[in-house]
């Protein structure tokens, strides 16, 4: 058994599995395999063929570029690079047909201009090189192709030598001397994968957990990084945490803590894997308390390797909010599991998007050709997470979007795609009489951004429209079959998973209850704008009381309500927009073992099928979001209310090594403009006292109300 403490803090638990964990384990493993995550022999040998076939290609480059320079025959035969990989390939999670994040390393003389002029070139020209598409200015430049039939994103770093050593470590700091930040960029895949390797205590237990979230996170609609949820890294940074704070624990415990610790995290808290250290090179890292940008991050986890950046700055608001809903049912589930009254198909059963809202809003896209639309809908995709942003900021927050991750196609419409997004009022936000959300101008300045892409072309096209969940198109369903009737119960709510099977939580309230669809009444008013009243259709699960578990509430706790909200929304034409509401939400907390905690985020509980609905006209009351700063250690009980006393035990201690200065300001939500009220000197603790409230007493509150 492992007794090395890795990460930032001591474990929660050393304890290993029991013979009922050995059990749940095989069968977690089992699940897996018939899911079918892994790779055949053959597959995994075609993948080696393909990188060594890579790997003798861009050593021709290099010569050709040297040559084409000038360099002496003695320079142009030491010339080398060297093809690396990271990504899930390298972690050794990767499953068939899977892409292979790839990473060329060449001299400081071959220029990423001649990696996108020269070797692009010379890919074009090879047959076995397919679907070539160069982005070169991207935030990390890459160029995506298939190779013999494997997806391989490949990136360009050009260090600072004259001569790559095929022994090169590109873990060492060295590497970042004299080059420019999309070097850095591209480097940093290579070294932060390098780096959770090294900072797990058993890779093997790891990669099955891995593995795992992987599959829940896709099915669940929470994989997509360029939508504002998590990507491959992020996931890997939240397993490995796990990992170290359970170094014992077999993979199927290791899921089961997954859901228990983030369920109860609070945000915006930073996940860390170790201390972050300012380096000797001088590089911009990851520091709330000097960066203004990094005080707006809602879902913090800080990447390893120097410099530390956050992996996670797309996550929204909306975003979070489903994410933590996720979170939370996927620790009720792992509880049934092991209370023996569910099993792992219930934890990865697929996420009925279409039927969890009555309100979506549509994109579609057109183009031309098979090339346009690689292009158009790689830029599509990149900018509708901002309009998720844009929607929050114009409505205070309150009108949240739930994107789909994917996009959905007509058979009968070539290069045609659609995507989709769930829309809802922001739960806890007070109602006002007669409040109307007008987001016309938000969707306007959208297509505005979107038709800015350089590259645009006539043949390329984009359309947004309101659809409610009845006249949904039948391709977005399974075999294109649209479903009898539309589920009634939460979408998220365990109910559903475990068939009759309930489970008492800890104040005796039944495992799962129903969630309020929301009601929608439209009226067009012309053709130029749509009216829409709407109330909430997914709150989340049942509210959770633990015992002795305190939420910092702050300024928040003023625009908590215990009713169901309607909204008006009116968006121009062909754009029109829902909007809905829920019931209130509470911050279960858990915050990282570490002295850096930067304050909170509230997480999303709900509250069974309350009140009366109000309807809301006459714009949008402001609502205090800013984040409290919390300045003592938390407490054992903060972490886990489920917990053993051993592991409460383990928690409450802090790590004096994590960026251990000046504490933190307030925070402020991404979507939210600069309040006025920051404080202009830095690191001044908000003289606001807490709120705080125990959960036995909130539960009297909601029922007495």
């Amino acid at each position: 058994m492992s007794s090395t403490a890795y990460g930032i803090s001591e474990p929660i638990s050393t304890g290993g599995p029991t013979e009922l964990d050995v059990v749940r384990n095989r069968e977690l493993e089992k699940f897996l395999s018939d899911a079918g995550l892994y790779e055949s022999h053959e597959e995994a040998i075609k993948r080696e063929e393909v990188l060594g076939r890579l790997d003798q290609i861009v050593k021709m480059w290099v010569k050709n570029v040297c040559r084409a320079k000038g360099f002496n025959d003695d320079l142009v035969h030491e010339a080398n690079a060297k093809i690396f990989t990271f990504g899930s390939y390298r972690l050794g999670v990767h499953g068939p047909g899977a892409d292979i994040d790839t990473l060329c390393v060449g001299p400081r003389h071959a220029m990423r201009e001649d990696f996108f002029g020269e070797l692009h070139r010379m890919l074009e020209e090879m047959p076995e090189i397919q679907e070539l598409h160069p982005v070169p200015d991207a935030h990390v430049p890459v160029m995506k192709f298939k190779f013999n039939g494997v997806s391989i994103d490949l990136l360009y770093a050009n260090v600072s030598l004259w001569v790559i050593p095929e022994d090169l470590d590109v873990s060492q700091e060295s590497m970042l001397q004299n080059v420019d930040d999309q070097t850095v960029r591209s480097l940093n895949g290579c070294r932060v994968t390098d780096q959770v390797l090294h900072l797990v205590p058993n890779i093997q237990s790891f990669r099955t957990t891995l593995r795992c979230m992987r599959l829940w996170a896709k099915r669940r609609g929470v994989y997509s990084n360029v939508t504002g949820f998590l990507g491959g890294i992020n996931w890997a940074l939240l397993v490995a945490r796990i990992c170290q704070l359970y170094p014992n624990a077999s993979p199927s415990m290791l899921v089961s803590r997954f859901f228990r610790v983030y369920s109860l995290w609070r945000w915006p808290n930073p996940v860390l894997l170790c201390p972050i250290t300012e380096g000797s090179l001088g590089l911009a890292y990851w520091d709330p308390r000097r960066n203004y940008k990094d005080r707006q991050h809602l879902m913090p986890i800080i990447t390893p390797a120097y410099p530390c950046m956050n992996s996670s700055y797309n996550v929204s608001t909306s975003t979070l909010r489903v994410m933590m809903e996720e979170f939370h049912r996927g620790n009720e589930i792992c509880e049934a599991i092991e209370a023996n009254k569910a099993s792992w198909e219930s934890l990865f059963e697929p996420f009925p998007f279409f039927e969890a809202y009555r309100n979506y809003l549509r994109i579609d896209i057109a183009a031309e050709s098979d090339d346009d639309m690689r292009q158009w809908k790689g830029w599509v995709e990149s900018r509708i997470r901002q309009l998720t942003l844009k929607i929050e900021r114009d409505t205070v927050g309150v009108l949240q979007c739930h994107p789909h991750p994917g996009e959905f196609s007509d058979k009968s419409k070539p290069f045609h795609h659609s995507y989709f997004m769930g829309l809802r009022r922001k739960q806890g936000a007070n109602p006002q009489q007669g409040e109307q959300f007008d987001i016309r101008a938000t969707v306007e300045e959208f297509r505005r951004d979107v038709y800015a892409y350089l590259f645009w072309k006539a043949s390329m096209w984009i359309n947004v429209c309101h659809v409610r969940r009845k006249d949904l198109p039948d391709f977005v369903f399974p075999g294109g079959v649209r479903p009898t009737q539309p589920a009634k119960s939460d979408s998220r709510s365990v109910t559903r998973s475990l068939g009759s099977a309930k489970t008492s939580s800890p104040d005796g309230a039944t495992f799962s209850r129903k969630r309020k669809h929301d009601e929608v009444n439209t009226g067009f008013s012309s053709k130029e704008s749509l009216a829409m009243s709407c109330s909430d259709a997914s709150s989340p699960g049942e509210t959770r009381e633990l015992k002795r578990v305190e939420a910092d509430v702050g300024d928040t706790l003023s625009s908590a309500t215990l009713v169901d909200n309607q909204a008006e929304v009116s968006i121009k034409s062909p754009l029109p927009v829902p909007a809905s509401g829920a019931a209130v939400t509470e911050t279960i907390t858990v915050v990282q073992s570490a002295e850096l905690t930067v304050g909170q985020q509230t997480g999303s509980h709900g509250v069974e099928n309350l009140g009366d609905e109000l309807e809301l006209t006459n714009g949008v009351k402001h609502f205090d979001g800013a984040n409290e700063l919390q300045t003592e250690p938390p407490t054992p009980e903060q972490i886990v209310g489920a917990a053993t006393l051993e592991e409460k035990d383990r928690i409450g201690g802090s790590s004096p090594n994590v960026l251990q200065t000046e504490s933190l300001e307030e925070l402020e939500p991404i979507e939210l403009a600069p309040s006025s009220s920051i404080a202009a000197a830095a690191f001044v603790v908000p003289q606001k006292p807490l709120i705080r409230f125990n959960f036995t007493s909130l539960r009297k509150t909601t029922e007495s109300t």
